[in-house]
């Protein structure tokens, strides 16, 4: 089977700046892939070049086997995509919006108002655009992307700026999105999402690819450890360190910051057993590396404007 997205060895030049150099990925057809990175890290321009919006200086992109570049007719029926940034004409309705759109692909409006309601958007069909909020118009930007039935869609940051009930909801519909076998292409500042949604990811950075691979996969690799933590004043961070020692529990860093106890391991079981026989597992919590953890590993802690 044709992957839906072959990319090879693509760079991207503005004047002294390489915002993509050199990135090679694929995505097969029905993933769910991800791709991560900091600020300027290039991704936006890395999906731009792939949707054929963008020309790249070197490199090959097919998307089901076809080139994006010249803008391909044969492609664009089959793809589907949400920018970063949405404008919407002020003063037509959500209806009139999404029937616009479907006008483009020539769609009817039975199709049309279908995706309204897929959206949950059937409600607010005669809003003006410049009203609705911003998870509202996510889902109308979503709506336009979708409405002409692609088999590829690309998702630059669909849930930035939304509040959790909102991001929420897009979750659940991006999800359906995929379970119907679409290719889903998503990037993303929220790791806790990608970890969730997507069955692989690629973390960037200064236009390169990092690592790839799906983000349970990448936790495992990091090796970092466990972190128990429990109620600050239930026992002591030196009369753990003992308790620990005696038990044989190997290397461990134990802090209490008067707030929580934490015991950092890379072997947890020794650790809650003495807790248990201390009767201290009030506020008992126990966490493992997550994306995050990666991520910050392979792009750095500095921030970045």
């Amino acid at each position: 089977m044709t992957s839906a997205i072959a990319a090879d060895g693509v760079r991207k030049r503005y004047g002294d700046i390489q915002a993509v150099d050199g990135v090679s990925l694929t995505v097969e057809t029905g993933e769910f892939y991800g791709v991560l990175g900091p600020n300027g890290a290039g991704k936006t321009t890395t999906l731009e070049i792939l949707e054929g919006v963008r020309e790249p200086d070197e490199g090959s992109i097919e998307l089901f086997g076809l080139s994006p570049w010249p803008r391909n007719s044969k492609l664009l029926p089959r793809i589907g995509v949400q920018f970063q940034a949405s404008a919407f004409f002020d003063q037509l309705t959500t209806r009139e919006t999404i029937r616009l759109f479907a006008s483009f692909y020539r769609v009817g409006v039975r199709r049309a108002e279908a995706m309204l309601e897929r959206v949950g958007l059937t409600d607010l069909a005669g809003v003006h655009a410049d009203k609705l909020s911003g998870g509202q118009a996510q889902r109308l930007s979503i709506a336009c992307a979708l409405v002409h039935d692609p088999e590829l869609v690309f998702l630059d940051e669909p849930t930035a700026g939304l509040d959790p009930q909102a991001r929420r909801n897009l979750w659940d519909l991006l999800r359906d999105i995929n379970a119907e076998g679409r290719t889903v292409v998503l990037t993303t500042h929220y790791l806790d999402e990608a970890e969730i949604l997507c069955d692989r990811v690629s973390v960037m950075d200064h236009g390169k690819i990092l690592k790839t691979g799906a983000p349970a996969t990448l936790v495992r690799e990091l090796d970092d450890k466990v972190r128990v933590s429990v109620e600050s004043g239930l026992v002591t961070a030196p009369a753990m360190c003992e308790l620990l020692a005696e038990v044989g529990a190997g290397s461990v860093a134990v802090e209490d910051d008067g707030v929580s106890l934490t015991v950092a391991t890379n072997t947890p079981a020794p650790v809650l057993s003495v807790l248990a026989e201390q009767g201290a597992l009030r506020g008992l919590e126990v966490r493992g590396a997550t994306l995050e953890d990666v991520f910050l590993q392979l792009t750095g802690r500095e921030y970045r404007a």
